[in-house]
């Protein structure tokens, strides 16, 4: 059946039992493409039937779905035509993980980050009928979604509107109503056919007609009406905001979906249909561990095991590990989440600590305000969060936090690139939103142990901070380079800078390797990419100092101004966008402070970045070391590499360079942040 599915209107020429063959051969090639490539499975392997009723029930693209979060459109993209583009997915170049209004018109709108269609779908909805337009807008949320505040906001909104308008609540795991039965499934059919409305008007009317009586009529029986409604129908939460509610309706049960559907298409008002569903449908695995299935790296089918086991603990992992161990010894530290206990690595401080532990929901606004309330109160909250979830709690840090001067931490997860998620998941902007708050401080560790260093310094810190630290493997490099944290103050890991001051540094052009002395100023992330660039200049001779800026608010001016003194050139290096970041940051200084001094700020451009292998994304955007090192060459004239003419190979000179200790040698080890992704 699925080789009959090449666009939108194709599965509408299936009959019931084809149907049926569809959604378990759906089920099939999930299973089987995620397992290639990874991605998220229980949840679209829970909506396989809902999406089915829905392409069933309306005319994509003319009528428009809206994907809350957006990871659960798989089986969408399926049936609107793109199953051949699977092999790529969520690969540089092929299509996405979340919905795309550039990959199809079947795409309605781009979605990401959680609580949005309701408010996405009521504009939208709002939109057709101011332009006198004729179609049907589906907004999908999951019952987690719903303990976002601006899902709440949306409703409030929707019940307002006084023409279609259909949201489909998408209950995989919190179970908003137990009553599943006959009942609630034939008071929905009676409530929303023409005969009950037709009814309800018409007695309504002819009471009103009623002198002096029809009134007080028609308000016992709106209140008797309310009371039997509160016994007997689950969604009256929903009812009294004014938005009709339809269900409970089994998610799996293509029939009464597809009933369902057609009788909210019918109401001139917002509508909620409650569908419930079970999350990893299909695939044993994923059903008895639907948090694990959620999102998947590349997995044995058999077994559901990862292909690739990992060697080597990540930071989050060592993020979790610190943590515990400095609340055992600080019975004031708190941690919260914004329903990602296992991404962030809190999972291990809830068993420890249960009564420590909040997971206040999808609600990363509440989260930020509630920490400066423990904070206010004593605490010592760990606010951990994915770098882009952060941003939704913005105003909440400027206002309730740093405005207040309070000890909050935020621990922030995925910063930089995390790759395959794509736009709406980079963490590509937090260090220029956060430097630009008065009172918080940004700390940007360069490896596993200077995260432990930085997390034990955050919860002593008299004020609100922020720790950033990437995704995947934590880089094991410089470990000799473990000092403690003096506030505000970078570090000086390799010095080849001149002794005496440079007052005026000579172009590059036509002097020898060995009489050119670059410094490379980097924080987190990046500090492993210098020590790669710092590597492969030496092999050619270059004199080059690192340097970890260690903190990117306050600035260490001091180590800028000591760099330089003593060099030629200086390079800034970081994985956020240019904008707002640490590199103009040191270029402005040095632009009023050493106005001869070339300064090179390497960054991500102003872009939303595409999905990708992290690696692969690296040398698209010019951040690799060998990328960085074409920049340098063609910024400062530098020469390039001479090869020995008798020999081939490197000149005497450059072997001389490359010295004998470990972290001179001319390799090709790759970079550290390079590995993450895998």
């Amino acid at each position: 059946m699925l080789e009959r599915i090449n666009g939108p209107q194709d599965i509408k020429a299936l009959n019931k039992e084809e149907l049926e063959v569809l959604a378990s051969e759906i089920r099939d090639f999930l299973i089987e493409k995620t397992s290639m490539h990874g991605g998220h499975l229980a949840s679209n392997l829970g909506v396989v039937e809902l999406t089915m009723a829905m392409f069933l029930t309306f005319d994509l693209p003319r009528d428009k779905i809206i994907w809350d979060v957006g990871h659960q459109s798989y089986t969408h993209k399926i049936l609107s035509g793109r199953k051949d583009a699977f092999d790529d997915l969520r690969q540089l170049g092929g299509i996405s993980g979340f919905p795309k209004t550039k990959e199809s018109p079947c795409d309605a709108f781009n979605t990401g980050h959680s609580s949005t269609s309701i408010s996405a779908g009521l504009g939208m909805a709002q939109g057709r009928d101011l332009r006198g337009e004729d179609y049907f807008v589906v907004s999908v949320i999951g019952d987690g979604a719903l303990t976002g505040g601006m899902a709440y906001e949306a409703l409030n909104n929707a019940a307002r509107l006084d023409s279609n308008f259909i949201i489909v609540l998408n209950d995989n795991e919190m179970s908003i109503s137990e009553n599943v039965g006959g009942i609630s499934r034939y008071l929905s059919g009676i409530r929303t056919g023409e005969g009950y409305n037709d009814l309800k008007e018409n007695v309504t009317g002819l009471l009103e007609k009623i002198p002096g009586v029809g009134s007080k009529l028609i308000e016992k029986i709106r209140r008797t009406k309310q009371g039997i409604k509160q016994l007997l129908i689950p969604g009256m939460f929903f009812e009294d905001m004014g938005i009709t509610y339809l269900g409970p309706v089994d998610g799996h049960d293509l029939r009464q979906l597809r009933k369902v559907l057609r009788e909210a298409r019918r109401l001139d008002h917002a509508v909620l249909v409650h569908v419930v569903t079970k999350k990893g449908k299909g695939y044993p695995p994923a059903e008895k561990n639907p948090a694990r299935f959620h999102g998947v790296e590349p997995f044995d089918i058999a077994t559901g095991k990862p292909k690739k086991e990992k060697i080597y603990p990540g930071y989050t992992d060592i993020f979790s590990r610190e943590l515990c161990r400095l609340a055992e010894k600080d019975s004031r530290i708190v941690a919260l989440t914004a329903a990602m206990p296992d991404g962030t690595g809190l999972n291990r401080f809830k068993k420890q600590f249960p009564d420590r532990f909040f997971d206040v929901g999808i609600a990363e606004q509440h989260a930020v305000t509630s920490a400066a309330g423990m904070a206010a109160a004593g605490l010592r909250p760990v606010v951990a969060v994915y770098s882009s979830f952060l941003q939704r709690g913005y105003d909440q840090i400027v206002h309730d936090v740093c405005l207040q001067n309070l000890p909050v931490v935020f621990a922030i997860d995925r910063a930089g690139l995390v790759g395959s998620d794509g736009e709406t998941h980079q963490g590509i902007f937090d260090l220029s939103y956060l430097t630009s708050i008065p009172n918080m401080t940004v700390l940007a560790p360069k490896n596993l142990w200077e995260l432990r260093r930085d997390l034990e310094f955050a919860l002593s810190h008299d004020g609100p901070i922020a720790v950033r630290y990437p995704r995947g493997m934590a880089y094991r490099g410089l470990k000799e380079f473990d000092s403690p944290v003096s506030y505000g103050k970078g570090e000086i890991l390799y010095d080849e800078g001149r002794p005496e001051q440079v007052t005026e540094p000579d172009s590059g052009e036509g002097r020898a390797p060995e009489n050119i002395h670059i410094a490379l100023l980097a924080v987190g992330s990046m500090v492993s990419t210098a020590e790669h660039i710092r590597n492969k200049l030496k092999c050619e001779g270059y004199k080059v100092t690192l340097a970890n800026g260690r903190f990117v608010k306050p600035v260490d001016y001091e180590l800028a101004a000591d760099l330089a003194a003593r060099h030629d050139y200086l390079v800034t290096l970081e994985e956020n966008v240019l904008q707002g970041g640490y590199g103009l940051q040191i270029t402005a200084w040095a632009k009023k402070y050493a106005p001869e001094l070339p300064v090179l700020n390497i960054a991500l451009p102003d872009a939303y970045v595409e999905h990708g292998n992290v690696s692969l994304l690296r040398e698209m955007l010019g951040i690799d070391s060998d990328s960085i090192i074409a920049r340098m060459r063609e910024e400062f004239g530098l020469p390039a590499l001479e090869t020995d003419p008798d020999g081939g190979g490197q000149t005497p000179q450059a072997e001389a360079a490359a010295g004998s200790g470990p972290d001179e040698a001319c390799t090709e080890n790759g970079e550290a942040s390079d590995e993450g992704e895998a």
